[in-house]
């Protein structure tokens, strides 16, 4: 039954990667995946020899021994474990999308325009890489990169010249997001795992994450594509004026969230549902407010009546997030559940160890996270290494994240970011393979070089 779990996940996976091809939502294979090899456990259970235990992160001794019955409450237990973890990750999702969704809803990401004063080109260049490193720092690289390729928009206006700096976008959201644990879902499901803390992950990745960035962009801001001015283009947007209130007070909420969990130690999504609802409250009052003093139709007012929260931004915000991802992370997190709980992914790692340095093998991780997705490349690397070994903040955990974080940029299918900046500007697979992958290898490694020479001193 082992088998048929390993290979229920990569033929599951194989599905995921050809998406496109298929034209079936990765959500789908990934849904079918969890309750495949869930399934897989619960028939063949009395026939497995090991079980790894969740709590303790440790095989069952003599669990082959033990009765159906007593197996049975075991598998609930662990599959409780793991569902509990996963829902927390999943909640605090919901949570800081719902956050930004509010915030766009007050068009308050209109407020970044405002940091870009300049015509020149390569100065341009380098504000919104700088802009991309803080800003996906803190709502994340996905977003991040959608809201500065929005911006770009109203800047320039022939998609050739954008496109040189979309690409530089995605390396500067995958690198500002690798150092901060609500910056990437990977950082995220390592700080709430309890692999990391925020303040030892932004201390120990802040530079090599800048290492990251600065290479390439030092290197890009020489090219043909980033010489000479621009004109910008007439912006005919209609100003909020509670954007700038919604933009400063929904980025400080979320930057609170790790200040809340270091003061009360209850975990991320309890802060985040927290800052959830004073942001909701406040986007309600203004919402109201401005409804108030508003004229409107008596058939407006019988539709207000019927159903009084219609076009409230909290609804209307919930209406927006991306659902489908949350399923397949659900999905794909309690697959890999499912293979830890067997033991195999604990058996692959110690095989790895033996193998090759941990530096060696977190390196080519971050290689593959540019073909595969990093969320289940960190989610089994979680279930690697033992936590009697590698204890909280050890050094591999940091390097996981960075090098999940920043290595997918070296290929535009290998981040959400880069995904993401591929459809809305029409990016080809090649143009980016041949113009910014080598930028983003070089700084790739440039990370991983300072992160290991700061580990050494």
């Amino acid at each position: 039954m082992e088998l048929f779990v390993v290979l229920i996940f990569i033929f599951g996976y194989i599905a995921i990667t050809m998406e496109h091809k298929l034209k079936i939502d990765k959500l789908i294979p990934a849904l079918l995946m969890m309750v495949l090899a869930w399934t897989g456990i619960a028939l063949g259970l009395d026939d497995f020899s090991t079980f790894f235990d969740a709590h303790t992160d440790n095989l069952f001794s003599g669990f082959r021994g033990l009765l159906h019955e007593e197996k049975l409450t075991i598998l609930e237990g662990t599959l409780l474990h793991h569902f509990g973890k996963t829902a927390e990750i999943l909640v605090f999702l919901i949570g800081a999308m719902t956050i930004v969704e509010i915030i766009d809803h007050f068009n308050g990401f209109s407020t970044i325009k405002s940091f870009v004063k300049t015509n020149k080109k390569r100065t341009l260049l380098w504000i919104v890489c700088v802009l991309g490193f803080i800003l996906s720092s803190i709502i994340d690289n996905l977003t991040a990169t959608i809201v500065l390729i929005t911006i770009l928009r109203k800047l320039l206006p022939e998609n050739k010249d954008r496109i040189w700096y979309a690409g530089l976008i995605i390396i500067s959201a995958n690198a500002g997001g690798a150092w901060s644990p609500i910056g990437d879902v990977t950082t995220t499901m390592l700080w709430m795992g309890n692999k990391v803390t925020a303040v030892k992950l932004m201390e120990y990745l802040v530079i090599p994450s800048l290492f990251c960035l600065i290479v390439p962009l030092f290197i890009a801001s020489f090219l043909p594509a980033f010489k000479g001015n621009f004109t910008a283009t007439i912006d005919e947007t209609t100003e909020n004026k509670h954007s700038k209130l919604m933009f400063y007070l929904g980025l400080s909420l979320i930057v609170f969230v790790p200040i809340f969990k270091t003061i009360t130690h209850l975990p991320p999504y309890v802060g985040m549902m927290l800052s959830l609802a004073i942001i909701a409250l406040v986007a309600e009052i203004l919402s109201n407010k401005k409804f108030n003093m508003s004229n409107y139709s008596e058939k407006e007012q019988e539709v207000i009546v019927a159903n009084p929260h219609q076009k409230g931004p909290t609804l209307n915000a919930l209406t927006k997030i991306e659902f489908p991802s949350i399923l397949f992370f659900l999905g794909i997190l309690m697959t890999v559940a499912a293979m830890e709980s067997l033991g195999l992914i604990f058996d692959f790692g110690n095989t790895v160890r033996s193998l090759m340095p941990n530096e060696v093998f977190i390196i080519l991780l971050g290689v593959s996270s540019a073909v595969i997705d990093n969320v289940p490349l960190v989610a089994a690397s979680m279930g690697m290494y033992d936590a009697t070994t590698f204890p909280t903040d050890a050094h591999i955990w940091h390097f996981i994240a960075f090098s999940a974080g920043t290595g997918g940029s070296m290929l535009i299918i290998g981040s959400a970011a880069g995904v993401v900046a591929m459809g809305m500007e029409k990016i080809n697979f090649f143009w980016y393979l041949k113009n910014i992958a080598w930028l983003a290898l070089l700084g790739f490694l440039a990370g991983c070089i300072s992160f290991i020479f700061i580990e050494l001193m």
